[in-house]
């Protein structure tokens, strides 16, 4: 120890601790001691980050709320829309709409029933039927039970009722409420395209003859068949 004091001049000896300590660092730094780099050395890795979440599943594709005139309808009423002109195909599977005063019945007069042209279910009947001047067939109210049905059209600006078919669902036409008053007050505009129109005489044997009561006449029935009279005999020639 003296022999190593003996390295360090007389300032130095005034501070007896100061040699001790550079001597100990002298002796750890040969014995491959480095606090400063070692202490790094050991510190603490950092921590793996964390697995990234799954992304979130993609959002499943919106169903089409298109109108119901889908694969079904059409696998369903196959040969019935082939058989379509195409102002009919326009007016029931577009929403198209015919041109007034230049379309089949707007000023049919003749008695009988109007089924879907498409499904053929009755929709409405000559009796409701009146002039509204607009162009179209117009009628007071469907049969009762028939296969008409509505919902809000909000099409070109304006908030209508629109008239679909509830079985082919064709579109039909509108519901206005300018009708006579006396009838209720509605007028149900109906495009001819969607119509199809079958006379009371043919009811019968169309398969619509729950509907021939409607266009029978108060007290109307059958006349019973007339019964063939017995042929009368000639006379005997008299004896002589």
């Amino acid at each position: 120890m003296n022999a190593i004091l003996s390295l360090f001049p007389i300032k130095t000896r005034l501070c007896p601790g100061l040699p001790a300590l550079c001597l100990s660092v002298f002796v750890l730094a040969q014995a491959g001691f480095a606090p400063f780099s070692r202490a790094e050395e050991t510190k603490t890795p950092p921590a793996a980050p964390a697995t990234a979440p799954a992304p979130p599943p993609a959002p499943a594709a919106k169903k089409d709320s298109a109108p119901k005139s889908d694969s079904a309808k059409t696998a369903m009423f196959e040969e019935n829309l082939k058989k379509l002109t195409p102002i009919q195909r326009h007016v029931t599977q577009n929403s198209g709409t015919e041109p007034a005063f230049r379309n089949e019945f707007w000023d049919n007069h003749r008695e009988g029933i109007y089924v879907d042209i498409v499904s053929g279910k009755p929709l409405f009947s000559s009796l409701e039927k009146f002039d509204s001047g607009c162009g179209w067939p117009s009628f007071t109210k469907p049969l009762t039970g028939s296969e008409v049905a509505e919902k809000t059209d909000t099409t070109h600006g304006m908030i209508r009722t629109e008239v679909r078919s509830k079985t082919a669902d064709s579109h039909l036409g509108h519901v206005f409420d300018d009708g006579p008053r006396d009838k209720g007050g509605l007028r149900y505009c109906i495009n001819s395209a969607a119509l199809k129109f079958v006379p009371k005489e043919d009811l019968e044997k169309s398969g619509y003859g729950e509907y021939a009561k409607l266009f029978a006449k108060p007290g109307e029935a059958k006349k019973p068949e007339a019964k063939e009279a017995a042929p009368k005999e000639e006379p005997k020639p008299g004896a002589k």
